[in-house]
């Protein structure tokens, strides 16, 4: 009979090991998820970089030095392999972005133009979007932290190798601020 509970306790106990393991693993994919739908858009506000340049570039021909900062800080932006190189490249990309839209509005005919009113119209659905893909990112980073973080989680955890996860974050106080793209 005593055989019998020690048994009764041995399974239940790895079974909830096992849903606790489970659970970690959905959290963990949820952030990779995340991290995925933030990719997706910062794709997309990269693929419109160039198209934006070029509208820019027959309007402010003597502005060659903030059109080239911009083109380097998206190309940073691009290249970056890992999450802290990636956080601080797209960092570095909204503040140059600021910059670009800052000196446009010294160009009237730059700001009326048809096609970079589609193009800011296009980016600033894009900034709302990763704005909202960061937002849920970091919900579910602070989801699988916590988990890793609180008992009786963080036995499992420890033992199969689950880690907290990076935030996505922004350093520079100035860059907290989403480039203003109205013409």
């Amino acid at each position: 009979m005593i055989l019998i509970i020690v048994l009764a306790v041995i399974v239940l106990a790895g079974l909830y090991a096992v849903s606790i393991y489970n659970g970690l693993v959905q959290l963990r994919e949820n952030v990779k998820n995340g991290w995925s739908q933030i990719d997706v858009q910062l794709k997309r506000r990269h693929d419109l970089i160039p198209n934006l340049i070029e509208v820019a570039k027959g309007y402010m021909a003597h502005e060659k030095d903030t059109l080239e900062r911009v083109i380097k800080a998206r190309q940073m932006a691009v290249d970056a392999k890992n999450l802290p190189d990636k956080l601080q490249a797209e960092n570095m990309l909204t503040g140059t972005l600021r910059s670009l839209f800052a000196v446009a509005e010294n160009y009237p005919n730059l700001k009326a133009d048809q096609q970079m009113l589609r193009l800011q119209e296009e980016l600033t659905t894009t900034e709302n979007k990763i704005a909202f893909a960061r937002q849920y990112y970091n919900d579910e980073v602070n989801r699988l932290n916590v988990a890793v973080q609180t008992f009786p989680d963080s036995v499992v955890a420890g033992m199969c190798g689950f880690q907290k996860a990076e935030f996505f974050q922004v350093d520079n106080p100035e860059d907290r601020q989403a480039p203003q793209v109205k013409f």
